[in-house]
């Protein structure tokens, strides 16, 4: 059985799906393509297009509008957990939206109004420390939250997420005062270590890019979201630190590549299928436009 990871196209956003083993559903970031005339909404695509009513687990990884613009859909799919950066308070959010437009404040109430409904535990059945909830799927967690919050960037949630074997790092739009922070935890610097795969954090920016964490992981290969204008990019810094994968093309053709990009490659889809190694290494699929 298998574990699927896809990276939506949202261009400058953050939207990723994961399918578990055992059928469950994940959505990390509700990003959505509204900007230009081929708007997407990872929600609704998973409706329409791949029959996901329901999902059990989502994860909002902070609340700047690139990663929040398809939570109107949220409550039509009644997640059973949402995972979010919590301490963080009503200014904190509105502090850091100054320059929403009238009809984007709607989005910024809306997760608010979420963050407020999600106040109760979880049940044993659907708690995401549970790798049985989930097929096998291990997820942790954690949030930082020592930086000013003037920039919530530094309050994401980072996930550590692994399946039989191959590990995930997923950690929100980060920077350098989260990760030494972060860096400084003993137990965050044991679940990272032997990541495979990379979400490059804040969109693969230089301001998201710290190279003490290269101390500790070597990926083997870094995927970044992000729109085709940019006004920094340290895809060159993370490919020296990327030891590169073996990526296959929707069209049938093949490359060896350290760094996929959203905004070259369209919708990254990675799968990961048990037993997960062959020859001390992991059985896993990329697939790019």
């Amino acid at each position: 059985m298998v574990m699927k990871f896809i990276t939506w196209d949202v261009e400058h956003g953050s939207a990723a799906y994961i399918k578990t083993p055992n059928g469950k559903h994940i959505a990390i970031d509700l990003g959505a393509k509204r900007a230009t005339d081929s708007g997407f909404s990872p929600l609704v695509h998973l409706r329409k297009n791949w029959g996901v009513q329901d999902l059990d687990l989502v994860i909002i990884t902070h609340p700047h509008l690139d990663h929040i613009e398809d939570i109107s859909n949220f409550r039509a799919f009644k997640p059973k957990v949402l995972i979010r950066p919590s301490h963080l308070t009503d200014d904190d959010i509105w502090g850091n939206n100054r320059k929403a437009s009238p009809e984007t404040r709607c989005l910024i109430q809306e997760y608010i109004n979420i963050n407020r409904d999600y106040n109760q535990p979880t049940s044993p059945m659907t708690r995401p420390s549970s790798p049985a909830n989930f097929g096998g799927v291990s997820l942790k967690f954690f949030v930082p939250k020592r930086a000013p919050r003037e920039n919530i960037n530094n309050h994401s949630v980072v996930t550590v997420m692994s399946y039989a074997g191959v590990k995930f790092l997923m950690p929100g739009d980060n920077e350098t005062p989260s990760w030494s922070e972060l860096l400084k935890d003993d137990k965050f610097v044991e679940a990272i270590g032997g990541t495979h795969v990379l979400v490059a954090p804040h969109h693969g920016r230089e301001s998201g890019f710290h190279g003490p964490l290269f101390r500790v992981i070597r990926p083997l290969m870094t995927v970044i979201s992000d729109g085709r204008f940019v006004d920094t990019s340290a895809t060159s810094l993370y490919s020296e630190r990327t030891e590169g994968w073996q990526v296959n093309r929707r069209n049938g053709r093949s490359d060896f590549r350290k760094c996929v990009t959203t905004r070259k490659d369209g919708p990254i889809d990675i799968t990961v299928n048990p037993p997960s190694f062959a020859g001390g290494k992991p059985t896993l699929n990329v697939t790019i436009d």
